[in-house]
């Protein structure tokens, strides 16, 4: 069994990782009745012996001891890691998984990758040594970020690099949370196209969220139940957008329920790492499959079924349904629209008691919808994991490599122009050390160059399909 470690850095990157611990042990609860640590378990959990000090060496047989997230919790400020050690997750993480600071990074890139990325370097890098060292076999470092900010965008790219370097055999995958162009940050495009250079360069995948397409999505359902278009009874252990049944008994807040969408696209994502299923997918083979140009490695996400995010007794939708509603807008974690883009690749994770003649049937069905390159006419990668989330029979994730993230960028670098040719903001940024006029030169270049890259593909689209010649055999 291998192992995984989440790197969660800044404000959002802690409350999503937040919800992602708590669903997590809650879905193993579901499934481990027995208390037993097990090979599903310890895929992103330790389990120590408290008498040792946590010094000692994970105990890997018999029962459940104390259980701790293979994690590190990274904030310039420490207001929402304090949150968590005071919540009911505080024995899941301990002081040698932190590392904070008071000030904050005022929203700058430059603050959080170059003064905070110099100042606690070592520190970064002995920490996530310690936590490499409790693995068998580490396979993928999960980073989770906001990039409008200063310390999700800088110290998480920061944190990225030193990844690659420390851990060049590790697979890293990025969650980013991209702002809304309403967003109250003045110099979030400053932030996100710096942030976005260092992501082109170091990530081996990125799944980008946007802020809009989650509050649409919550604001849907708000919608649906207050119609009473979904039934009116309410259920109390849907897991997606409410965290009923937590031990959390604070209010919860506006982004909580966004929060839990992003943590549950994780769960469904690490899902076959966990757990057993007919047709596992490995982490490393969603990065072989789907990124076949090392910088096109943006993966569109859509979550399925969504009416059950509502919280909602409804009769359980037809599998096919459930197939179709993941290649459509509505149920994707970024505004977009892949059927009229180019697909380079597709992968499906579906959970629950699903037949692999299901998936084959409903592949077959959607395929001379959706356009494909020309050389990837069978560009699919399929999992099965026979655990189902907690309170639903069955869910679909669906990973699409497709150029229909281009316009997110275009709109992010229209953002950025228009403050860049102003050289508004701009003197926040070269104040720090080791910040030059260059790097936004650098870091808009690398944008338009990804542009540029996805609009060549795009000119492919609606050719001819070349069927590869075969090779002949004499018989």
């Amino acid at each position: 069994m291998t192992q995984s470690v989440v790197v969660q850095v800044g404000q959002c990157g802690n409350q999503v990782g937040c919800r992602f611990w708590d669903l997590a042990l809650r879905e193993h609860a579901a499934v481990n009745k027995k208390g037993i640590y097990d090979e599903a378990l310890s895929s992103f959990f330790r389990n120590i012996d408290t008498r040792s000090g946590g010094n000692g060496p994970d105990t890997y047989k018999g029962k459940i001891c104390s259980l701790k997230a293979r994690a590190l919790l990274i904030d310039m400020e420490e207001g929402v890691v304090n949150e968590i050690l005071q919540g009911p997750l505080r024995d899941v993480f301990d002081s040698k998984q932190l590392i904070t600071d008071v000030s904050g990074s005022g929203n700058n890139w430059a603050v959080g990758h170059k003064l905070y990325g110099c100042q606690y370097r070592e520190n970064i890098v002995e920490k996530l040594r310690k936590t490499a060292e409790h693995c068998d076999c580490l396979q993928c470092f999960f980073i989770i970020h906001s990039m409008g900010g200063g310390t999700g965008s800088g110290l998480g790219t920061f944190v990225l690099n030193l990844l690659e370097e420390e851990f060049p055999e590790v697979y890293r995958f990025v969650t980013s949370v991209y702002p809304s162009g309403e967003d109250d940050v003045i110099t979030s495009p400053y932030n996100s196209v710096l942030a976005m250079k260092e992501l082109n360069e170091h990530a081996d995948c990125v799944l980008p969220i946007e802020n809009e397409s989650l509050f649409e999505i919550v604001n849907k359902i708000h919608q649906m139940i207050n119609s009473g278009k979904l039934g009116s009874t309410v259920k109390q252990n849907s897991l997606v957008t409410s965290s009923a049944g937590s031990a959390k008994t604070l209010q919860e807040r506006p982004f909580d329920a966004m929060n839990n969408i992003i943590a549950n696209l994780l769960l469904n994502l690490t899902s076959s790492a966990r757990f057993e299923g007919s047709l596992n997918m490995d982490l490393n083979e969603i990065s072989m499959n789907l990124v076949p140009f090392p910088r096109l490695h943006y993966l569109v996400s859509s979550l399925t079924p969504l009416y059950t995010l509502a919280d909602v007794n409804v009769p359980s939708r037809r599998l096919d349904q459930m197939f179709s509603d993941a290649f459509s807008r509505d149920h994707q974690l970024i505004r977009a629209d892949p059927k009229h883009s180019l697909y380079l690749a597709c992968a499906l994770l579906v959970r629950g008691n699903v037949q692999v003649s299901d998936l084959r049937r409903n592949i077959e069905r959607l395929k001379p919808s959706l356009h494909f390159v020309s050389w990837n006419q069978e560009g699919w990668k399929t999992g099965l994991c026979s655990v189902p989330p907690v309170g639903h029979s069955h869910s679909l994730l669906a990973l699409a490599n497709n150029t229909c993230v281009k316009p997110t960028f275009i709109e992010l670098k229209d953002r950025f122009m228009k403050l860049y040719k102003k050289k508004a903001h701009l003197h926040h940024y070269l104040q720090i050390d080791g910040m030059e006029q260059s790097c936004f030169s650098e870091a808009i270049s690398s944008l338009s160059d990804l542009i540029e890259e996805y609009d060549e593909l795009d000119a492919t689209k609606g050719g001819p399909r070349i069927d590869p010649s075969r090779l002949k055999i004499a018989v």
